[in-house]
């Protein structure tokens, strides 16, 4: 067991959220990182890796790069108690503060290597292809279907969409302004219909060609596709745990306004686990992370009174999905706008060059 001694943050899940918090926290406290994974990922590049994996040396990134003075257990998180952390592999972490931030269930390879090769095999996949069906119109099905189709314009893509309508997390207008775009690009865009995912194969990639029947018996063939649905919230480990009365119908941990969970004193959740009315988007993540930080280093200061701790207002800000290298759908304050311009406020390396600056990481030639 690894002991504690008044100052241990133990933090559970190493996704874009965590991982910043283990880095900004390492230098003023016995932090351990809990991890499944060697590595954490910029989740929001994922999608022009399938068709660029070259982007994904810089964006799949191992913990010891970052991580120089923390420990890292590599092992998932099967139970805790108020003071411990059981771990998958059979090891107990004691812990003095508690941060959650398993977000979304996932199921990715332990090794950096078996990552890279993954994103390999989608590019090939995908350029072996003459059809790709997408199942699922949320943020990443439609930007997966815009790199394709802007990658390769003579490949027939073909999108899935349970909901009336694409993008959801958006509003009507802008929904209705992705689906123009993508029909203007010969993408075929079916709503209102699902495909069963079970019979589908939860596994994407290159069969061969195959015909699949939507929910209203339409026949779409393909020689690979991807599901790009919702994935449920990481919290069952949870449900039979003290943490479990805090869980809210959704899944999700239910925060305070300094997102303590239930407003104990000692145990933060952060990222998409929790309720926070907000998008769940990755730069939003890192924004909880922050807030954390700062209030776990007044704590361990012992100079943080409740009225002193930080508070994290839920954020309205704006929505950007990106269609290709150079176009993108924004839902700003008072108005939604679709073209180069939104495209330009997104870079075109997708905020990878300023999340390993933030993570403190430098290339071989010093570049970020």
């Amino acid at each position: 067991m690894l002991r504690c001694d008044g100052d241990r943050v133990v933090i559970v899940g190493g996704g874009i959220a965590g991982a910043l918090l283990a880095k900004t926290l390492q230098n003023h406290a016995d932090v351990v990182l809990i991890d499944p994974k060697e590595y954490f990922e910029i989740p929001w590049a994922n999608v022009r890796a399938k068709v660029e994996p070259t982007v994904v040396e810089r964006t799949v990134i191992p913990h010891a790069d970052y991580l120089t003075d923390a420990k890292v257990v590599t092992a998932s998180a099967v139970g805790v108690d108020d003071s411990v952390v059981l771990t998958s592999i059979g090891r107990t972490v004691g812990y003095d503060f508690l941060v959650i931030a398993t977000g979304r269930t996932c199921t990715r390879p332990q090794s950096r290597s078996d990552r890279l090769e993954m994103f390999h095999r989608d590019k090939d996949r995908i350029a072996a292809a003459s059809s790709v069906l997408i199942i699922g119109g949320g943020p990443i099905g439609v930007e997966l279907a815009a790199e394709i189709i802007m990658d390769s314009p003579d490949k027939r893509v073909t999108l899935v969409h349970g909901g009336p309508r694409l993008l959801m997390v958006m509003s009507p207008r802008a929904s209705a302004k992705a689906l123009e775009w993508l029909r203007s690009k010969n993408v075929t865009v079916l709503l209102d219909q699902t495909i069963d995912i079970d019979l589908a194969g939860t596994g994407d990639g290159y069969d061969g060609q195959r015909d699949f029947t939507t929910s209203a018996g339409e026949t779409v063939s393909a020689d690979c596709h991807f599901v790009c649905t919702g994935r449920p919230v990481a919290s069952g480990w949870l449900r039979g745990t003290f943490l479990g009365e805090y869980i809210d119908a959704d899944g999700r941990l239910v925060v305070d306004e300094h997102l303590r969970v239930g407003r104990l004193k000692n145990v933060f959740a952060i990222g998409d686990i929790t309720d926070v009315p907000e998008a769940k988007q990755g730069y939003l993540a890192q924004r909880h992370a922050m807030v954390v930080s700062r209030n776990l280093r007044l704590l361990l200061r012992s100079a943080g009174p409740e009225h002193k701790l930080h508070r994290y207002k839920a954020s309205k800000a704006a929505i950007t999905v990106t269609l290709g290298r150079r176009d993108a759908v924004s839902e700003l304050p008072f108005m939604s706008l679709i073209g180069h311009i939104p495209g330009v406020v997104k870079p075109r390396d997708l905020y990878v060059s300023r999340t390993r600056r933030m993570m403190g990481i430098k290339g071989k030639n010093g570049e970020s």
